[in-house]
């Protein structure tokens, strides 16, 4: 470390938090906030009520950027309104801004943190110093580390590794956080227990890839199969959702896991796809072929009673042609994923596919993306539909008067569909309702309290 010379002023007594980005970067939060917290500050949630105003920004794709220079452009005005006020930013655009673009157009920013410095805030922060640049990002939270959880009390993500060796060639997030690193399994069970002992109902277990899990160590025998069967032990009525899986890397034990009977884990695979025409998926750094994914596909939805599968694709990526096009809306209309997302690709500075030949047009990358949204919400209406008179066990989420809407077994917070309930009976935050189907849309189920 070396001394600011343009760090002055107060390091902040009451903090206020912007958390930007997806929920890896969430736990991230969590965690800047429960270290500013253990030094002995506050948390507000007014910024009129703070003194310290820290964003934990995300850099995946331009949109992402946009976001994060508007908050740093809305603190730096609330920075303005008042002398001795400090601001924070931290996360995956410092990483990415390795020129140090955003540290010269924002200037008055008092404090640029990334991946390393992300429990080291506080201190940071009171010994007036800021960090060495160009170190390579390798740190990573465990059980010990304060963390304080700003989602739903009956909700919480399991961060069970950090950074990403695949290297797809789109994928800006290796250079931005970093090699794989995997949790030990007696972490990460202890934090579950830890966790769930504090009234969680819902675990979401997160990573880059959590299929990679233990790779990085592979001397030590643990993989994300034997994580689950000792996170399955943890006594507790509770469930387990699994997000992030790598087409690539399925095993038979991980597999056989998931078709086991009556496990807390829902049968809910989130497996971003990307791509199926197989010269656009070796172009992508993918490491499957067309064959092998639909071989998994159609493995998972035999041996998985009840299977739902989420997925993502990318439509232009360069060189894309009609032909190829065409293949992935066929196989979206052949495959009939309950949930999936579709994104226009763009180039992302220092990737290999950046320099591809062949770059697609993004309006024409929109315009298929809108095609292949189109088909996929009349699937998804088509597969709700298909649930309605079925029994379910919701999980609570929210509660105004009569009304609860939650989800079941079948949709991700925050990404996927949510189940209305009229005429609720003492019902609370957090709590399992065993309910039936009434109605379905695209993105919505209506049901009734059994």
């Amino acid at each position: 470390m070396r001394k600011s010379e343009e760090s002055s002023g107060p390091a902040g007594s009451a903090v206020y938090m912007v958390s930007l980005g997806c929920s890896k970067n969430l736990v991230d939060t969590e965690v800047i906030a429960g270290t500013l917290l253990t030094s002995g500050r506050t948390l507000a949630f007014d910024p009129n009520e703070a003194d310290l105003y820290v964003i934990n920004t995300c850099a995946f794709i331009p949109a992402a950027r946009r976001e994060a220079e508007e908050a740093i452009e809305e603190a730096l005005v609330w920075k303005k309104e008042c002398p001795g006020r400090t601001v924070v930013v931290a996360g995956c655009l410092t990483e990415w801004d390795k020129p140090g673009d955003y540290r010269r157009r924002y200037a008055e920013v008092d404090l640029w943190t990334g991946v390393n410095d992300v429990a080291g805030i506080a201190a940071l922060l009171d010994e007036k110093r800021v960090p060495e640049s160009g170190r390579e990002p390798l740190w990573l939270y465990d059980h010990t580390t304060p963390r304080l959880q700003l989602t739903v009390p009956h909700m919480a993500y399991l961060k069970i590794a950090d950074g990403c060796n695949n290297r797809c060639s789109y994928c800006a997030i290796p250079g931005i956080r970093g090699v794989l690193r995997s949790r030990s399994i007696a972490s990460v069970e202890t934090e579950a227990k830890n966790l769930v002992d504090a009234g969680v109902k819902e675990l979401l277990v997160i990573a880059q890839d959590i299929t990679a899990f233990g790779a990085d160590r592979p001397g030590d025998g643990e993989d994300i199969a034997r994580l689950l069967e000792r996170l399955n032990a943890i006594p507790g009525d509770f469930v387990i959702r699994l997000l992030y899986t790598h087409p690539a890397h399925y095993t038979d034990s991980f597999i056989g896991f998931l078709a086991r009977p009556g496990t807390k884990v829902l049968p809910y695979l989130d497996i971003p796809l990307q791509h199926i025409n197989d010269r656009i998926l070796k172009a992508m750094g993918r490491h499957v072929t067309k064959a092998e994914t639909v071989a998994l596909l159609e493995r998972l939805r035999e041996e998985v009673k009840d299977l739902t599968i989420r997925t993502t694709f990318i439509t232009g990526f360069p060189g894309e042609t009609d032909e190829e096009f065409e293949e992935l809306a066929a196989f979206v209309k052949e495959q009939k994923f309950e949930r999936c997302g579709v994104f226009p690709y763009s180039p992302e500075p220092g990737t290999p596919a950046a320099k591809l030949p062949g770059q697609i047009p993004l309006e024409l990358a929109e315009t298929r993306a809108k095609r292949l949204l189109e088909l996929q919400k009349k699937i998804m209406r088509k597969v709700n539909r298909n649930w309605i008179g079925r029994e379910v066990r919701m999980l609570v989420d929210d509660v105004d008067g009569r009304v609860a809407v939650g989800r079941a077994m079948m949709d991700a917070p925050e990404i996927d569909n949510r189940i209305l309930l009229l005429h609720a009976k003492r019902l609370r935050p957090g709590q399992f309702c065993p309910v039936r189907i009434t109605g379905a849309d695209s993105y919505e189920f209506t049901a009734e309290q059994l």
